[in-house]
């Protein structure tokens, strides 16, 4: 059971969704949730099916028609997935016939579930914390098998354990401090000082690794925003399509081809990237160029890292290169990418921020590739990496930054064990342990409905 402000209603609604994707598929799952799930499942089927085993069964109306056969699974609380008793019915996955299966469960005595609200029973039961809540949904998401695999990590409670690990190391920080401040009139002996040094210098190195391992894993979640940009003509379009593996921008000796943006996401060894392909930055009496050139500058001054392509071999590129400086957000990457190496005459290379290539030849592609991680903060073998979301990233950025203050407080240890405490809160936010209605309802209204 989480220890926050929250608990469970004593007597919740029972609750029922189509748990299978909607449209025609071969088979349809309607499933129950709640106190009222025996007395549901005797409406439905005329009796209450032997706990967690595959039987047979007539789905009915309240008429007594028969409107499916399909099987049927019981599960009593607490071992189920949301620690009330569970029904499940698996019929045909007709969209007519498995609405009319959800239709009298409702008639039975069930409400339609909310979006997530079998996995916030789940949580509110503690049969999740807050962080493996938050990996069903990103295993149902996950746009990559590295995402998932993380996803999965986080669901069967590894993220967890790491976090709570380090709970648990603040916990004995934190009486260790509390009992030097509960005996004030004796002097603090040189061995606790240490003690207590050495405690949080190594509570930190593991907040460090902690926060790595989800920094790289919120990559795999979030991915990155890359945008191409340049001067018309100097191969952004042919660079897209080189990376994307396909033919995704037009492509013609004409200057100002691109007057919009394409996008395209790609993946590099698991990392998503959403990559745009932008308007050529010049002056222009069009009405449309100029429309392009403007929305190319938005997505530079909101990208993560900006392609800056250049002609191998051109010069006078420096307003050009002065604009992107400007434009760009604190801690975006700009990498300059020397395209047409091949009529340059020139061999692929990659120095610190610039890439030499050929877009129409692939000469270079990897370098700019690994070029592309490296700006992502990615590092290769990351398979350990906790699929992290953004506040489980500010929950531990918190938390680090009040572990820095705790080692500058010197001898002030009621200070020192103050911010041992905002620390632990910080990351107990992460399970759950602390958490808020508000919190909660952010956080499931983006699952689907059914889960």
């Amino acid at each position: 059971m989480p220890s926050g402000e929250l608990r469970p209603d004593p007597a919740p609604d029972t609750i029922a969704a189509i748990a299978t994707p909607p449209g025609r598929g071969g088979i349809g799952v309607v499933r129950v949730s709640g106190t009222r799930v025996p007395d549901i499942a005797r409406a439905l089927l005329g009796a209450l099916p032997a706990p967690r085993r595959a039987t047979l069964a007539s789905a009915r109306g309240a008429g007594g028609g028969k409107l499916d056969q399909g099987i049927a699974l019981y599960f009593p609380a607490p071992h189920s997935y949301t620690g009330e008793p569970v029904l499940e019915f698996q019929g045909h996955g007709g969209p007519v016939v498995i609405q009319a299966v959800l239709g009298a469960v409702l008639d039975a005595g069930a409400r339609l579930a909310e979006p997530g609200e079998y996995t916030r029973r789940a949580f509110l039961n503690g049969r999740l914390d807050l962080a493996q809540a938050e990996a069903v949904a990103d295993l149902i998401d996950a746009a990559s098998s590295a995402a998932a695999r993380s996803a999965l990590r986080s669901l069967e409670g590894e993220f967890s354990a790491a976090v709570r690990q380090l709970v648990s190391e603040l916990t004995e920080l934190r009486a260790l401090t509390e009992a030097m401040l509960d005996f004030p009139e004796e002097e603090v002996d040189e061995l606790h000082r240490d003690d207590a040094h050495r405690r949080l210098a190594s509570t930190q190195a593991a907040l460090e690794t902690v926060l790595a391992r989800s920094r790289q894993g919120s990559l795999l979640r979030e991915g990155l925003h890359v945008v191409i940009a340049g001067r018309p003509n100097v191969g952004k379009s042919s660079l897209l399509n080189r990376l994307a593996g396909a033919e995704r921008a037009i492509v013609t000796p004409v200057a100002g081809t691109t007057r919009d943006l394409v996008r395209e996401d790609i993946r590099i060894e698991g990392v998503p990237l959403h990559v745009v392909d932008t308007a050529g930055l010049r002056e222009s009496a069009d009405e449309a160029e100029r429309i392009g050139i403007e929305r190319a500058w938005q997505e530079i001054r909101r990208a993560d890292v900006v392609l800056a392509v250049l002609e191998a071999g051109g010069g006078g590129d420096g307003d050009i290169l002065c604009g992107f400086e400007t434009a760009l957000p604190a801690g975006a990457v700009r990498i300059r990418v020397l395209n047409k190496i091949d009529l340059a005459g020139m061999a692929p290379a990659r120095t610190a921020g610039e890439v030499r290539l050929s877009a129409k030849t692939g000469e270079g592609l990897d370098l700019l590739r690994a070029a592309l991680l490296e700006a992502a903060g990615w590092e290769r073998g990351g398979e350990a990496v906790f699929l992290a979301r953004e506040r489980h990233l500010r929950a531990l950025e918190r938390a680090r930054a009040q572990l820095g203050l705790a080692a500058a407080q010197g001898g002030r240890w009621e200070l020192f064990a103050e911010d041992l405490r905002l620390a632990q809160q910080a990351l107990s936010e992460i399970t759950g342990e602390v958490t808020s209605e508000d919190l909660l309802g952010r956080i499931f209204a983006r699952f689907c409905i059914g889960k």
